[in-house]
C-alpha cells in the first residue's frame, strides 16, 4: 500500500467525508439508544413534580440562533412535558434576538397537541395554558422583579395582551406560583437566577444549557442550588427520550436526530485519525 499517498489525502475527501457523515443521518434518521445522567433524570422529575393546579413551569430563555441548535429542542421538550402534564407554563426571553425562537415553539407544540385535540380540555389554548411574556430588558430588572410581580414587570405579553388579564395569570402572581424556573442558555443565565432570585426568594432552578457551558454549573447541581440540567445536545435528547417514553407523544426529536449525526462525525473524525496514525507508524517502519 502506499502509505505515503493516504497520509496525504486530499483535504477535500475529508471535508466529503464529514459532510456525508452528518448529512446522511439527517435524511435517513435511525435511533441511538441514549442513556440518562441523572442531572437530566433530576430536571425531569422536578418538573414532573409540579401541581399544575397551584403552580407553573417558568422557561427562560437567553439563547440566539448561534445556539439555537442545540437549545431550541430543550425548549419543544419542556412544553412537551408541560402540556402533557397540564402544567401552566410561563416563558420569557432575556434578550430580544431569541424572542422569536420562542415563539416559533410555542407555535410548533400547541399546533402538535391542537392537531390531536378532541376537545376544548383536550387542546392547549393559549392564556389558559400557556403564556409568552415576551422580553424586557435588562435581564437583571426582570429577574429580580419578577419576586414582587410578574405582572407587574410583564405588563403586557409578547403579542400586546395585558398580561393581568389572562386566564391563568389570575393565579401566578410571583415566584410562590413557580414550581421551577429552567433557563436555556448559551451564556450564564441559570447562574444569575441561583444569585438573584433564588437567593432572594426561594425559587427553583433548573439549567438547559449548551455543551461548553455545562462544567460551569456541574458544582451547582451537587450543592442542589440547581435541580437539573439539560447539557447539550446529548442532554436535550437524554429528556426528549424520557418525555417520549413517558407519554409517547410522537413528533420529530431533533436533539436525538442530531445525536446520531454528531456520532457518525465522530466517527469519521476517529477513522481518518486511526488511518493517520497507521500510515505515519508504517512509512517509518519501511523507511528504516
Amino acid at each position: 500500500m502506499n502509505w505515503e499517498r493516504l497520509r496525504n489525502v486530499d483535504r477535500r475527501i475529508i471535508f466529503l467525508a464529514m459532510g456525508l457523515g452528518i448529512l446522511i443521518p439527517l435524511l435517513f434518521p435511525v435511533e441511538l439508544p441514549v442513556g440518562a445522567q441523572r442531572i437530566t433524570t433530576r430536571l425531569f422529575e422536578t418538573v414532573d413534580a409540579i401541581d399544575g393546579q397551584k403552580q407553573c413551569l417558568m422557561i427562560s430563555s437567553d439563547y440566539t440562533p448561534q445556539t439555537e441548535a442545540e437549545n431550541h429542542p430543550m425548549t419543544i421538550a419542556l412544553l412537551r412535558h408541560g402540556f402533557t402534564r397540564r402544567i401552566p407554563v410561563l416563558l420569557n426571553a432575556l434578550y430580544v434576538e431569541g424572542a422569536p425562537l420562542l415563539a416559533d415553539a410555542i407555535d410548533q407544540v400547541m399546533g402538535e397537541f391542537n392537531a390531536r385535540a378532541t376537545s376544548r380540555e383536550d387542546s392547549v389554548i393559549y392564556g389558559r395554558d400557556v403564556v409568552y411574556l415576551g422580553w424586557q430588558p435588562p435581564p437583571i430588572v426582570p429577574i429580580l422583579a419578577m419576586g414582587e410581580s410578574i405582572a407587574g414587570i410583564y405588563v403586557e405579553d409578547y403579542y400586546g395582551n395585558r398580561t393581568d388579564s389572562l386566564e391563568v395569570m389570575q393565579h401566578i402572581h410571583t415566584y410562590d406560583e413557580v414550581g421551577i424556573v429552567v433557563a436555556i442558555t448559551g451564556l450564564a443565565a441559570p447562574l444569575w437566577y441561583v444569585q438573584l432570585a433564588q437567593t432572594k426568594y426561594g425559587v427553583a432552578v433548573g439549567a438547559a444549557c449548551t455543551a461548553v457551558c455545562a462544567p460551569d454549573f456541574y458544582p451547582y447541581c451537587a450543592t442542589g442550588q440547581i435541580s437539573g440540567m439539560m447539557a447539550g445536545m446529548k442532554g436535550a435528547a437524554e429528556y426528549e427520550e424520557m418525555v417520549d417514553e413517558q407519554f409517547a407523544l410522537g413528533g420529530r426529536r431533533k436533539a436525538t436526530e442530531g445525536m446520531v449525526a454528531q456520532s457518525a462525525a465522530h466517527l469519521v473524525i476517529m477513522a481518518f485519525v486511526i488511518l493517520g496514525n497507521i500510515s505515519y507508524f508504517a512509512s517509518r517502519r519501511k523507511k528504516t
